[in-house]
């Protein structure tokens, strides 16, 4: 888990796994400036600039007690001691404060001593000393027990110092300062081991140990990083540089070989900690100063944090998508779909082409796939992979042969609107089309004939498609705000139309086992149906805060994919109607199509953004524990 202090009073507690809020906390009445996990994760502690700290049940989002008042000024640094029965807050009132977690009282009397603010505070790892930085320019190292200072005043910084740690083992002290150095400090003397660590050329922002305590890392407003070796105060490589503005925030992977670096250059940069290299290509997505950087306890995972209100989550070795974006389309992508046999999504774009692409590559395999005059809105593979159907706004489909690219036939005329939906029956002997004509057809896939009459009754033109799974049914759902079944043989309608949405119905799935439909709707919800009777299963499934694009059950029918135009997908579960993950987010436009892989790991999405994500869905499942004291402040000191 995150833990976020927002300027609104408001404190958000994010999944890692997701890179989503699992809850929001409300209570502060004035900007969070720091909050922390206890090393537990059952509590959190936060401090803001309404004087106050509050301390936090993590499992239900509720106070613990009353706020911890004392503090005249903001409180800007929250620590708890490794045990978790002490907090220590610094403020701007210049002093740091004890207090008793179980009672929410204070141990000692204020600690004071700092002439200025006081903006980093640490426990050392065996809970029995505090460190403090200040604007003061200098450095205290106090008795837990009685509170007391252990040393004078730690003095050399010419500057502002803005972070200190404990090593590992407790012995050693670093800070870093606007003076642009870093210091390492005895702990048990109070003096300085080394000479000021020179290099950096503006002020030092942050500084971190290594896991084993043998480097020590700082980041600086000179746009660069630096590693230093701990014993002798030397660098152990050239300067880590990258960034092109300022650098705020690093960490540590917690096996100490990686290191990551956010940056007001709004991107991310992932570093060898041996070489000082960077591993991969910059970290691109937010829009703003990237403020926080922060591993997850496996370290497989960092998250990061924006001043563009934005946490973003990122698989360390590929991505939380399985592959980066594939890219290659000129304009929205409006379908897409998985081969029967995982490794190959088509996607059809307002470009006027379908692209073939290798997911374990995230290439193209073929040239683009062109004859449309108009853009492809829907695609669909034949249940054994050899053919794709598009159709288009040019009010045709096509057939596709998937190993050469070619066309199979020549175009299927005969709607007199855009073809907006094209599914293959389970034989792949059919094809059935949905069009803004507000009919549907069926055609033969062998000799690219219409079958039957068209299927009319829908008052407004039919937006999605499905065959059951027995091929004897087909659903279909339109601008009238209803769906209605169709049998297949004599393309005439089953039952009385299904009613329920307020909205168009803009996408439909049958469960692998024919006895569920799922529908998804302008209206922002998705609904689940029993086909036999035509009746709703569960209440509206609701979380989507704008249209739900497109919806597709996993091939073991438990779980349910739906796409927005909010820019997000989300997994449900079929039995109970709720969501089993947090939104995954990614794209940066209308989520237009989803698909699940067919060993249901993977689920490929579409965006008008122009990408096709893969989503590998092992890593969305919800995590909620960690031993790891992370912390995070929105609000900027420096």
């Amino acid at each position: 888990m995150l833990a976020l202090g927002m300027d609104d009073g408001m404190i958000g507690i994010m999944n890692l796994l997701t890179g989503r809020y699992i809850q929001e906390i409300h209570g502060h009445t004035k900007g969070v400036a720091s909050v922390t996990f206890s090393h537990d994760g059952t509590k959190l502690a936060s401090g803001s600039q309404d004087k106050s700290l509050r301390l936090w049940d993590v499992a239900t989002g509720t106070q613990i007690r009353e706020p911890l008042h004392g503090h005249t000024n903001w409180v800007v640094s929250v620590a708890f001691s490794p045990d978790g029965t002490k907090l220590v807050s610094g403020s701007w009132d210049k002093t740091l404060r004890l207090w008793n977690v179980a009672t929410g009282t204070q141990i000692t009397e204020p600690l004071q001593g700092h002439t200025h603010f006081v903006v980093s505070v640490a426990f050392s790892p065996d809970g029995m000393k505090l460190a403090s930085g200040s604007w003061d320019h200098t450095l205290k190292l106090w008795d837990v027990a009685t509170g007391t200072q252990i040393t004078g005043p730690l003095h050399g910084h010419t500057d502002r110092v803005a972070s200190v740690t404990f090593s590992p083992d407790g012995i050693k002290l670093a800070s870093g300062s606007w003076d642009n150095t870093l210091r390492l400090w005895d702990v048990a003397t109070g003096t300085q081991i080394t000479e000021p660590l020179h290099g950096h050329t503006d002020k030092v922002a942050s500084v971190a140990f290594s896991p084993d305590g043998t480097k020590l890392a700082s980041c600086s407003w000179d746009s660069t990083l630096r590693l230093w070796d701990v014993a002798t105060g030397t660098q152990i490589t050239e300067p880590l540089q990258g960034h092109t503005n300022r650098v705020d925030s690093m960490a540590f992977s917690p096996d100490g070989t990686k290191l990551a670096s956010s940056s007001s250059d709004k991107t991310l940069r992932l570093w060898d900690a041996a070489t000082g290299t960077q591993i991969t290509e910059p970290l691109q997505g937010h829009t703003n100063w990237v403020v926080l950087v922060a591993f997850s306890p496996d370290g497989t995972k960092l998250a990061s944090c924006s001043l563009d209100n934005t946490v973003k989550l990122w698989d360390v070795i590929t991505g939380i998508q399985i592959t980066e974006p594939l890219q290659g389309h000129t304009h929205k992508v409006d379908s897409v779909a998985f081969s029967p046999d995982d490794n190959k999504p088509a996607s059809g774009s307002a470009d006027n082409t379908l692209r073939l692409w290798d997911v374990a590559t995230g290439t193209q395999i073929t040239k683009p796939l062109k004859s449309h005059s108009n853009g492809m809105v829907s695609v669909a593979f034949s249940p054994d992979g050899t053919k794709l159907a598009s159709g288009s706004d040019d009010n045709t489909l096509m057939l596709w042969d998937v190993a050469t690219g070619t066309q199979i036939t020549e175009p299927l005329q005969g709607h007199t609107n855009p073809v907006v939906s094209v599914v293959f029956s389970p034989d792949g002997t059919k094809l059935a089309s949905g069009s803004r004509d507000k009919t549907i057809r069926f055609w033969d896939v062998a000799t690219g004939t219409q079958i039957t009459e068209p299927l009319q009754g829908h008052t407004k033109f039919v937006a999605s498609m499905a065959f059951s799974p027995d091929g004897t049914k087909l659903a279909s759902g339109s601008r009238d705000n209803t769906i209605r079944f169709w049998n297949v043989a004599t393309g005439t309608q089953i039952t009385e139309p299904l009613q329920g949405h307020t909205d168009d119905v803009t996408s439909l799935a049958f469960s692998p086992d024919g006895t569920k439909l799922a529908s998804g709707s302008k209206d922002h919800t998705l609904r689940l149906w029993d086909v036999a009777t035509g009746t709703q299963i569960t209440e509206p499934l609701q979380g989507h805060t704008d249209w739900v694009v497109s919806v597709t059950f996993s091939p073991d029918g438990t779980k349910l994919a739906s796409g927005s135009k909010d820019h997000t997908l989300r997994l449900w579960d079929v039995a109970t109607g709720t969501q089993i993950t947090e939104p995954l987010w990614g794209h940066t436009n209308w989520v237009l199509s989803v698909a699940f892989s067919p060993d249901g790991t993977k689920l490929a999405s579409g965006s008008r953004d122009k990408t096709i994500r893969i989503w590998n869905l092992a890593m969305c499942t919800p995590n909620l524990h960690s031993n790891r004291n992370y912390k995070a402040s929105f609000f900027l000191l420096l």
